[in-house]
């Protein structure tokens, strides 16, 4: 047996058979290392550095410097925090010459071919330390280029956030790049620039630009962020101040305005010009949203407000890293817009833009005083290395599908022991993410590649929407929010009609030019049927539950083992064969998936028993490889390989519901095997604090075993394996009171 922890560690030493402890435990144990973290605000320049769709940090410093001579130098520079020690690998694409320096060490310099070639693509390992690291880019402007685009490989999974080096931009959002240069100013043996003193001890002058001339501050607000509108045309400003009591609110207004506290209207003026009034305000903090429309004599408002002979302070009305103004605003907005405060003053809201000669443009987001910098909100918890590690920041509000099954799991873990706080904390996971899908949408196009909702807004694969698609489908039938739904079609769409196809309609992986092009993988099936199914449950669309259905009968055709009962992890069409490697949680995936769709399927669907067959023969198969500990391998047929926590889990999940819904005939065989995997993971696999052991990282896929083996060590806690040990615990306590009620 594979021993991850002592037994007395175990959670079965401490709880025994009390499975609703054991629940509990585990389920507690991630909420509590996962705390509900919101978004970060940050201020970002749309001058400054973008992504493109890639995720690449875009740096072409001949369209950001045209005033650079050939030879000249120029520098971006920029802060990565890491939580704990994270390697990922960096991509470099130069445009000319290029150095590149991470914590003052030279990782990549660029050669003649690389400078020369047009399409020249260089991966460079990134290791980051506990703590900031300084990341620092030389370029040099020649007739082939000037600077670079730089980034992380697989940017919407291995997440690279940069941050604003200097004192006076501490917490800004974004890279910030050097006026050019004629000599080159860093270097080996050279000084490095300070990222945490001001920039103007670092003898460069750094873009963008955060501060107003004189003559744009001089400006009414609106003017000086927007411009001066050639139509009609209204902006919102929002903020806060604490009331006590009498509230005297006095000012100019540049055109028709509009003033809200706590959402009622207090002020309504039609034309430019002063204002006094009082307002029974109340006690506390107060929001404040005032919307005004363009004059003759400018665009904006000055606004005091007083408690008595006290001036109060406006105060921002949501934390924005890098900027301590008390007021952010969005505009041009359309005048006719009917909008309510509610849904103005919230950092979800998109608000229907018009450009300045009074013709729609979209959407408008909220802006800082400041030039052209707007607030953006960020997802900066746990941050994926090439290992999947997370260290210990926070999951809570990342899109991806391991989270997917954590969430699944906590749903049900909160219905079995009937623990709404378990279920208000995942619906809220979920909806940190669905809240913001219009935004991330926007944030997407308006810069290039988005902050938020990496996975779901970069739909290409599988991976990407299933899973968590599928939990946010079970949160749907639990609560009715449309919100779910609405996003849930457009991951159908992309299942039923736009997903890459096989001749015989088999999903398959096209990815052109990667390591997995023409592949089919036993994991889709978990990234494609449970989805598909709920969402035909949720919707009635047959047609979804019939999708679901024949992929599982064409999988099987391309990966099923005969004479061994197990699935091939992967079908490689490149080799027109497949990799006759049955990796454990491929398979778990696979008899996991199946037993969700089961359970739905219509008695009379065409094909139930073939589906049915297909179950009874896999787990027949998958139990003759079941170890004395309990637990199964990680490749399943290798008697050397190690004992693996999450494909255990799912086979108990899988035999314990075909034992629960009378799809196993050997009815007693098949719950000992349950009952057999569970005592083998309480007892080695799950420690007393609830610490999941024993779980593989992410795969990649080979034609040898020893990958799984030897490359594919297990992770403390990772998210591959949390949830479906969550769900294993449920099915394991629904067997139980099954065959009690049976006797």
């Amino acid at each position: 047996m594979t021993e991850y922890i002592e037994p007395r560690e175990s959670i079965r030493y401490g709880f025994g058979d009390d499975d609703r402890r054991i629940l509990e435990t585990l389920a507690g144990r991630y909420v509590g290392a996962n705390p509900p973290i919101p978004f970060a605000l940050r201020a970002f320049s749309k001058s400054g550095v973008l992504q493109n769709g890639e995720g690449l940090y875009d740096m072409d410093l001949s369209a950001k410097l045209p005033q650079a001579g050939q030879g000249d130098y120029a520098y971006a520079f920029g802060l990565v925090w890491s939580d704990g020690e994270r390697s990922i690998d960096g991509i470099m694409e130069p445009l000319g010459p290029v150095r590149l320096y991470v914590n003052e060490q030279l990782l990549y310099r660029s050669g003649a071919v690389d400078e020369m070639k047009p399409d020249a693509r260089v991966a460079v390992p990134l290791l980051f330390r506990k703590g900031w690291n300084a990341v620092l880019i030389e370029a040099r402007k020649t007739a082939a280029g000037f600077g670079c685009r730089f980034g992380a490989d697989e940017a919407k999974v291995r997440i690279l956030q940069v941050l604003a080096p200097f004192a006076g931009r501490s917490g800004v959002a974004g890279w910030v790049y050097s006026e050019p240069v004629k000599a080159s100013s860093y270097g080996p043996g050279g000084k490095f620039p300070d990222p945490m003193q001001p920039e103007e001890e670092s003898g460069l002058t750094w873009l963008p630009r955060t501060r107003w001339t004189a003559e744009e501050a001089a400006l009414p607000v609106g003017g000086r962020l927007f411009g001066r509108p050639r139509q009609a045309a209204a902006m919102f400003g929002w903020t806060r101040l604490a009331a006590s009591g009498v509230l005297v609110l006095e000012g100019r207004v540049f055109g028709p305005t509009t003033i809200w506290v706590d959402g009622k209207p207090i002020l309504n003026v039609e034309e430019a010009g002063a204002f006094r009034m009082q307002v029974e305000a109340g006690y506390g903090s107060r929001q404040l949203l005032v919307r005004s429309v363009g004059g003759p004599e400018g665009w904006g408002w000055e606004l005091a407000a007083f408690a008595g002979e006290d001036r109060l302070a406006f105060e921002a009305p949501v934390h924005v890293h890098g900027y301590d103004g008390p007021w952010l605003y969005a505009g041009p907005i359309d005048p006719d817009a009917k909008l309510e405060p509610s849904s103005v003053c919230a950092i979800t809201a998109l608000l229907p833009a018009m450009d300045l000669d009074g013709q729609p443009a979209g959407y408008a987001y909220w802006s800082v005083d400041a030039p052209q910098t707007r607030v953006r909100p960020y997802y900066e918890n746990a941050m994926l290395s090439n290992k999947w590690t997370t260290g210990a920041a926070t999951n809570y509000g990342r899109w991806d599908y391991p989270l997917g099954v954590t969430m699944y799991g906590l749903l049900r873990t909160a219905l079995e022991l009937n623990r709404p706080d378990l279920s208000d904390y995942a619906l809220g996971h979920i909806r940190s993410c669905t809240d913001m899908y219009e935004y991330s949408l926007w944030d997407r196009d308006e810069y290039g590649f988005p902050s938020v909702n990496h996975q779901l807004v970069l739909i290409r694969m599988l991976d990407n929407c299933g899973s968590f698609g599928s939990a946010m489908l079970q949160a749907y039938m639990q609560t009715g929010d449309e919100g779910f739904r609405r996003i849930a079609d457009v991951i159908a769409d992309f299942m039923l009609r736009k997903l890459e196809r096989r001749e015989d309609g088999a999903f398959y992986r096209l990815c052109p030019g990667e390591y997995a092009a023409d592949t089919m993988w036993a994991d889709d099936l978990y990234m494609s049927a449970p989805f598909l199914t709920r969402y035909a449950v949720a919707t009635g669309v047959s047609e979804a539950l019939d999708e679901a259905a024949g992929q599982f009968l064409l999988f099987k055709r391309y990966l099923f083992m005969d004479g061994e009962g197990v699935m091939s992890h992967v079908f490689d069409f490149k080799y027109g064969k497949p990799t006759r490697v049955p990796w454990g949680r491929g398979n778990g995936w696979v008899l996991f998936s199946l037993s969700e769709l089961l359970e739905k399927l219509p008695h009379d669907h065409p094909d139930r028993e073939a589906l049915l067959a297909f179950f009874r023969e896999m787990c027949a198969g998958v139990a003759a490889l079941q170890g004395e500990s309990g637990l199964w391998r990680q490749v399943l047929n290798e008697p050397e390989a190690y004992e693996e926590a999450s494909c255990t889990a799912m086979f108990a999940y899988a035999f314990a519901r075909g034992v629960r819904f009378g799809w196993l005939a050997r009815r007693a065989d098949y719950a000992s095997a349950a009952l057999k995997a569970w005592r083998g993971l309480t007892g080695g696999a799950i420690d007393r604090q609830g610490n999941v052991h024993g779980v593989c990282s992410g795969s990649r896929y080979s034609f040898s075993p020893d990958y799984y083996m030897h490359d594919l060590r297990t992770v403390v806690n990772d998210n591959h394996g949390i949830g479906i040990m969550m769900l294993a615990g449920v099915e394991i306590r629904l067997l139980k009171a099954a065959l009690a009620s049976a006797e």
